[in-house]
Parts: structure tokens; sequence; C-alpha cells
């Protein structure tokens, strides 16, 4: 299984209680990440990925969970990120918990066995109503008792709320998990367009994104950031340079640093598990 550990010298495991833990859990990957709370600065990361073609299950991601020397510690804070395709917002104003899975059901197929949540946003002022399988659903109320799952969207948005008010017109975003993408446009720094695509190689991205632009009439002049499971000279990044001028990666910010270990890591790769300690 590949797997990715940085760890700054400063990290003590007896002083747990003054970090902040953040994990995110998915079949597709399994990682964590310590925030020093009284420097605030994140000095530890750990991610492991199942071989190819295959996926986590709950056991396997459990398994991962019990072994680790840091995991079943006592901590500040904990945050927990769960990515799914599956998700609708909801302005807040019109959200009932009780209809959540009426919003869902609404919009999306629900399997049998997942479990639908909500998350609120504060940028767009809404709901993310989200659908995860219910075997990893329990998984953060069973090691973590007092922990609400977050639907990856809710630090996302949080993060390109922030990087669009910078942009004086319109600010494209692509989020890329290994099988499925987000897209979201902001004009003026207010959310204008988001949606989700299932896809097998670059060609069904190009065809989804590129059609988003000549629907909303935005020129290939402006700029596309990325982040998650992409990098500079990939497949993703090359193909979408054969027919777009600017590119760019946007990296976790907030009021935290990092430790010098992770000078070169592709922070984008984490902008979800990063940017989480920064939400309410």
């Amino acid at each position: 299984m590949p797997f990715l550990e940085l760890f700054d010298e400063t990290l003590d495991i007896n002083s747990t209680e003054n970090y902040e833990l953040s994990v995110q859990i998915s079949p597709d990957g399994f990682a964590f990440c310590l925030l020093d709370a009284i420097r605030n600065k994140y000095v530890l990361i750990r991610s492991t990925e199942p071989d190819d073609n295959k996926y986590f299950t709950a056991d396997n991601i459990s398994e991962l969970i019990t072994k680790d020397d840091f995991l079943t510690r006592k901590y500040k804070k904990v945050n927990v990120v769960m990515p799914s395709p599956k998700f609708t917002l909801v302005p807040a104003p019109l959200f009932d918990p009780g209809k959540k899975e009426e919003y869902f059901t609404f919009n999306l197929n629900r399997d049998d066995n997942e479990v639908i949540a909500a998350n609120r946003v504060t940028d767009p002022d809404a709901y993310s109503v989200f659908s995860v399988a219910k075997t990893l659903y329990e998984i953060p109320g069973h090691f973590w008792p007092a922990t609400y799952p977050f639907h990856h969207t809710k630090p996302l948005l949080n993060q390109l709320s922030h990087s669009s008010k910078s942009i004086d017109g319109h600010y494209l975003h692509v989020h890329v998990e290994k099988e499925f993408f987000n897209i979201f446009v902001y004009n003026r720094g207010t959310l204008k367009f988001s949606n989700t695509f299932n896809y097998r190689n670059v060609s069904d991205m190009l065809y989804y994104v590129l059609n988003v632009f000549k629907t909303m009439g935005i020129s290939n002049d402006e700029t596309l950031c990325f982040s998650g499971s992409t990098g500079k000279y990939d497949d993703i990044w090359s193909g979408f340079s054969m027919y777009l001028r600017n590119m760019k990666f946007i990296e976790p910010s907030g009021t935290f640093t990092f430790s010098y270990v992770f000078n070169d890591l592709e922070l984008h790769r984490f902008i979800n598990l990063f940017s989480v300690s920064s939400c309410e």
C-alpha cells in the first residue's frame, strides 16, 4: 500500500492533548494530520492508499486506526472529513433538518447502505446534504464519539470562498478525487455553479469542464484552479494545458503554518484535510 509520512522533530506523542487531529476517510484512502495548537503549526501527516484498482473497506480503515500509535490518544479537538460524490446544496433559510433525506432523494439516488447527513456551510449560506456508506460513517463515532463527520465540500467551499474574494471576475475551481471531481464557478465572490461528475479518464473531465466554460460564456483565457488528486505534468494537467492557457494549484490557507518538513509536499492534494481546522 502506498504510504506517506512527514513529521517535525518537535512532534511529541505524549503531548497530543495540545494537538488538533484531522482525519480523512474514504474507500480511496486514509490520511490524518496533526496541528500543534500552541504554535498553530502542522507537525505531522500520514497517508495510506489501497493498492491499484482496490478500495479500503471499513474494516481496513478501522485496522489502520487501531494499529496507529497516534490515533488512539486523546486530542484537544478531532475533525473528520469524508469525501463523497453525492451531495446537494440547500439554501439555509429553506433547510429543515427533518427533511434532509427528502432534499437528497429529490436530486440524487440513495443506496440502501447509505447514511444521509448534512453540514452547515457559511459561504454560500447553505447546507451540504450528502451520503456516505453506513459502514464508513460509523467509524468516527466508534473512535471519536463526540465528532460529527464533515463532507469534503465544507472545508473546500470555505477555502474557495476565501480565494474567490480576491478575484475581480470569475474564479474557476476543479477539485479532483480518484473517480469523481467537483467544479465550482464563482463570479465576483459569489458561487454561481456547483456540480459533480464521475470520470474514467482525462477526456471525460475535459468534456465536462470545457462545456461549463462554453455554457457560461467563460473565456479559455481565464485561470482554472485545481486541488486534490492531481499534480503538475500528470495526465490531467497535460490534457487541460492543450486547451487552457492559465492553470494553477490552490494550497490550503489560514492562520496556521506548516513545518519545514512539508516544503516538498504538494499541499493542494490535501487541501480539505488541512483546511478543516478552520471550519466552525
